[in-house]
């Protein structure tokens, strides 16, 4: 499958129809979408129509932009002027169609982006997997068995079956990085206020994309990221371009951690043995320098949840979802209602804020002793399609860390961090090498994903299915 880059670069020069590429795009839908599940809705006509445009443009000599004719997905929790955005929910079910696109959608539309359907995600974005009363189960295209990971597991699919070479993502602790691992593509968490947001401040989730290549990851930053005046949270332009610095910047000397657990994670050892070997290949690639330096953070699992959760039983009563539609959430939800109720005494949110301002407090530390935090991306190779998170991994109990127990660091801190494919399992499942930069250093992660991709390249499961 033509990479994003590919695609964008032959449509801008004439050389390639948007409609050819587009056409292809659903093509590979209609072949595959049946057995993965990955997109929940289409729009086939909306989508020539567009690609018909951009080629139209190109005749007359015009630059339709730097996504030209490139097909693209969209996550289902993310507003596309068109779709309704049910969030994977059977209460959404009869959503009206969004009247507009969000700020990340708006900038990928005006570069050329086509949009050919949204991609299905777990439901309100809750689980490690991909799975809803709504829209049944999504699954991983390197084994059907297994899930694609949650909760962008709708875009992951999409991209490692070669459907589109872009999908959008949205990471609130993880939801892009461990569906880039379980499906042995690229996924970027950027810094916070990368890509502008809208509807208010966000403490967690910030937007980004699902793709194969460095070079497709840094284009797509170059087109999405900059500031916004309606998103007080957004950063400054990136001085100079993403795509550029992946072949020009110098990360010689940077100081590299490893860390195989963060000190409290069960992890299956395959897993950790294969995100090893990637990062000693990845630090002597780069030339980073490896240091030893104790790294334990405190855990933020269960913070997370109760920060999270805490109204969540309230939101829902407010909603209508409950109290007599319990048994209509997917399995996950339920669980983690059911969770939450259990504990409902022992919640303490102002506690659990103070965890999380520990964890900054730790992970600004790390910072001043080095320049990069490598892991494992997952606690464990993908699992069963339509099973709830791993409760016990390693055969210890994993109910405090789950299947990403390394994901939140991130967005709790605001730092950019990236999921690289680190290779695979005895039984042929994709893991992945999570690094964690300084805020505000996409560029660093980009170029090692780039060194990365150039010293052990990744196959795809292309024709597989």
């Amino acid at each position: 499958m033509q990479t994003l880059v590919e695609s964008a670069d032959l449509i801008r020069k004439g050389q390639l129809k948007a409609v050819q590429r587009v056409r292809d795009s659903l093509d590979a839908i209609e072949r595959m979408n049946g057995a993965v599940n990955a997109f929940v809705m289409l729009d086939a006509e909306g989508a020539m129509q567009a690609a018909e445009e951009i080629d139209r443009k190109v005749a007359a000599g015009e630059d339709p932009g730097l996504l030209a004719g490139v097909p693209i997905g969209v996550k289902d929790m993310e507003a596309c002027k068109g779709f309704p955005m049910t969030q994977g929910s059977w209460f959404l079910r009869d959503a009206a169609p969004e009247k507009e696109d969000s700020r990340h959608v708006a900038r990928l539309r005006a570069a050329g982006a086509v949009i050919v359907g949204t991609t299905a995600c777990s439901e309100f974005g809750m689980d490690s997997a991909t799975t809803s009363k709504l829209w049944g189960t999504t699954r991983n295209p390197w084994n059907l068995d297994t899930t694609p990971g949650g909760s962008s597991g709708g875009s992951s699919a999409a991209v490692a079956a070669g459907m589109v070479p872009l999908a959008t993502g949205t990471d609130a602790g993880g939801s892009i990085r461990e569906p880039a691992a379980f499906t042995g593509i690229i996924g970027l968490k950027p810094s916070h206020g990368r890509i502008p947001k809208m509807n208010g401040f966000a403490n967690w989730s910030v937007h980004g994309a699902l793709v194969r290549t460095a070079a497709d990851a840094a284009r797509h930053l170059d087109v999405a990221g900059g500031p916004h005046d309606g998103d007080r949270q957004s950063l400054p332009a990136f001085p100079g371009s993403f795509e550029h610095s992946i072949e020009t910047l110098d990360v010689a000397g940077l100081r590299a951690v490893w860390t195989p657990d963060y000190g409290y994670a069960p992890v299956e050892p395959e897993v950790i043995e294969i995100a090893r070997e990637a990062a000693s290949r990845l630090t002597r690639a780069a030339r980073l320098e490896v240091r030893e330096v104790p790294f334990h953070p405190v855990n933020i699992y269960r913070h997370f949840g109760a920060i999270m959760g805490s109204n969540l039983e309230a939101d829902f009563v407010r909603d209508g979802i409950l109290p007599d539609g319990f048994d209509m959430l997917s399995a996950p939800v339920q669980s983690l209602l059911s969770k939450i109720r259990a504990r409902k005494d022992e919640i303490d949110v102002k506690q659990s804020w103070e965890q999380v301002y520990l964890l900054e407090r730790q992970v600004a530390d790390l910072f001043t002793q080095t320049d990069l935090l490598l892991s494992p991306a997952t606690s464990c190779a993908p699992y069963g399609a339509s099973e709830l998170v791993p409760r016990v991994v390693d055969g210890r109990d994993a109910s405090e860390t789950g299947a990403e127990p390394f994901g939140m660091l991130a967005n709790a801190c605001w730092n950019p961090s990236i999921s690289i494919p680190a290779g695979f399992t005895s039984a042929g499942l994709p893991v992945g090498l999570q690094v964690t930069a300084r805020r505000h250093r996409d560029d660093v992660l980009l170029r090692l994903a780039r060194i990365a991709e150039l010293v052990s390249p990744w196959p795809f499961p292309d024709g597989r299915i």
